[in-house]
């Protein structure tokens, strides 16, 4: 399911934005990088198309040969992650203004996954390798 557009903004307001067709099924992300990044796992919103006001305040981290992670250069609010190659954009949950659409629809690198957590449900869960291995069939 998707939602035609959506308004987020950063915790200091310097970056706001509008995402278009927001698919509203989200996964937890479990890799180290999104850990590291966050402080948990990462819950990301794929996106069809992101307009951002105050980019001058955002900055990129290019995270791995394939993807970078932006960030609100004044409050530091994760905003989104970006495949370099195809340009898809995934929003960070958090800095859109109302995130009760989005429902957990599954977890990946649950290898990496510290034990000190989980999520309840029953939805799909892979492993690093699987979820790369996946995204070679799309």
């Amino acid at each position: 399911m998707s939602i035609p557009s959506m308004a987020g903004r950063c915790l200091c307001g310097a970056v706001t934005f509008t995402a278009r067709e927001v698919v509203t099924e989200i996964h937890a992300c479990h890799c180290g990088m999104c850990r590291k990044w966050s402080g948990a796992p990462g819950l990301g919103a794929s996106v069809g198309s992101v307009e951002f006001d105050g980019g001058e305040n955002i900055a990129a981290y290019e995270s791995s040969a394939w993807a970078e992670r932006g960030f609100c250069k004044t409050c530091g609010t994760n905003l989104f992650y970006r495949l370099k190659e195809s340009d898809h954009q995934i929003i960070w949950v958090g800095a859109f203004d109302d995130a009760s659409a989005f429902r957990l629809a599954g977890e990946i690198y649950i290898d990496e996954k510290p034990e000190g957590y989980s999520f309840e449900g029953n939805h799909p869960r892979q492993t690093g390798a699987e979820f790369m291995a996946s995204l070679s069939k799309s």
